[in-house]
């Protein structure tokens, strides 16, 4: 699949209806989604044919896109269950095959599940601090090869320091940085829409 129609498919997606701040839910857009994931493929092979876990699916945009671009299994995990139930709805309307489980991530690092690559958009860490890095943290755990996953820019010391002397990761590097465009979503939101410098990292283990 081209990187266009990857595009357009994600953008046809369901997003969330009443979204929580407490767990930093904010819509992984068409944009950003398909040039991480397509990037992950294009230039490491690391969706097609290989088991994909999303971490915090949300919606599952990305876990989606890993099943459009021909990965042989994907699994989603989030612990809001009307985000799943939104999920589920995506893969029915795209015909799409995908698992999904509600559960904290942060439980994962305590089981032997096991996947190719690991992608996700985490909690920033804004409300929560530390966040980001709990499921990083999870990733590195149940990755059996690569890590794609979004922080903020403001954080690449941080994230690159805590991964490689903290997590254990064997790489950490910044592929590109991105524009993550925020909706006004919550009530505390002053403005329309908001960009955020964002970093697309990869992670090998």
């Amino acid at each position: 699949m081209k990187l266009k129609q990857l595009e357009s498919e994600l953008g046809h997606l369901v997003q969330f209806q009443s979204p929580k701040i407490e767990l930093e839910q904010y819509p992984t857009g068409a944009h950003i989604a398909s040039r991480m994931m397509y990037m992950a493929e294009s230039n490491f092979g690391d969706i097609c044919g290989k088991s994909i876990a999303d971490l915090g699916c949300g919606c599952g945009t990305l876990g989606v896109a890993a099943s459009l671009l021909d990965a042989s299994y994907v699994i989603g995990f989030d612990q809001d269950l009307a985000a799943l139930d939104t999920a589920q709805e995506n893969c029915r309307d795209l015909e799409i095959d995908m698992d999904f489980v509600q559960c904290d991530v942060k439980s994962l690092g305590l089981t032997r599940i096991s996947v190719d690559t690991v992608v996700m958009n985490p909690p920033f860490g804004t409300r929560r601090k530390g966040a980001d890095m709990e499921f990083l943290s999870v990733a590195l755990k149940i990755a059996r090869t690569a890590i794609y996953s979004l922080h903020k820019s403001s954080t690449r010391q941080h994230v690159k320091r805590a991964a490689l002397q903290d997590l254990g990761a064997k790489t950490a590097e910044v592929l590109f940085e991105l524009r993550f465009d925020l909706k006004s979503l919550y009530k505390f939101h002053k403005k329309q829409e908001l960009d955020i410098a964002v970093d697309l990292w990869r992670f090998t283990v």
